[in-house]
């Protein structure tokens, strides 16, 4: 019998009806506990900031604070939550400034319900979570900008090098910690200096890259 505590979830879109939606999605998961909603970006940072969600599902076309800012403005109140971006767009540019902005994810809303609830549970176990159609997208957007930056693993200390495999296999900082048995602060200032030397500005760019890369030391499966 499980007898952890149910995961803690905050809704931020504007659109109440797909709040009601994805509420209702949620229940069927025992897992999951929807413990606020939000109808705009600022409302959300302030909700997000009083409740310490485990997981924050994030629009990103909104009036006034839009998904992007929002994002931005939740990172920069060091919440521990993992944000996934659940949107409409498919561009390609709103991808990747969601993944630079520091997003775990970027589901598109039109997903099969069963499908969306399955990625979010993912994505709670330590996964990369990004709409199979557009995971080739945000590869060919980062291959291309590596080629133009000369991009590549020489500068990377072996140790660094290790915990990109991991960044790979979409491993947590606490999963990274447990497998190479060092702190979790340790691997916070890995992952630091190795985003600079690779001039990333998110660990999910450098993940993506080092897929690509066919640098990959753990199967994501590990991280459940």
């Amino acid at each position: 019998m499980n007898t952890r505590a149910p995961t803690s979830v905050v809704i931020i879109d504007d659109h109440p009806l797909f709040r009601k939606g994805v509420s209702q999605l949620l229940a069927l998961n025992d897992e999951l506990q929807l413990i606020g909603e939000a109808s705009s970006g600022e409302e959300g940072l302030e909700i997000a900031r009083a409740l310490e969600p485990d997981l924050i599902l994030l629009d990103l076309n909104m009036k006034g604070m839009g998904g992007i800012e929002t994002l931005r403005a939740l990172r920069e109140a060091d919440l521990a939550a993992r944000i996934l971006i659940l949107t409409v767009s498919d561009a390609a540019d709103d991808l990747v400034a969601a993944i630079r902005a520091g997003a775990d994810g970027y589901l598109l809303k039109d997903m099969e319900p069963e499908d969306l609830l399955a990625r979010i549970v993912e994505a709670l176990r330590g996964r990369i979570v990004i709409t199979e159609s557009l995971s080739g997208l945000l590869a060919r957007s980062l291959r291309d900008e590596a080629q133009a930056a000369e991009r590549s693993l020489a500068p990377l200390t072996e140790r660094e090098k290790d915990i990109l495999g991991c960044l790979a296999g979409g491993l947590s900082n606490k999963l990274i910690a447990r497998d190479l048995n060092i702190a979790e602060g340790t691997v916070k200032v890995h992952i630091k200096n190795l985003l600079k030397k690779l001039k990333f500005r998110s660990r999910l760019e450098a993940a993506v890259w080092a897929i690509e890369q066919g640098h990959r030391s753990h199967d994501p499966g590990s991280a459940r």
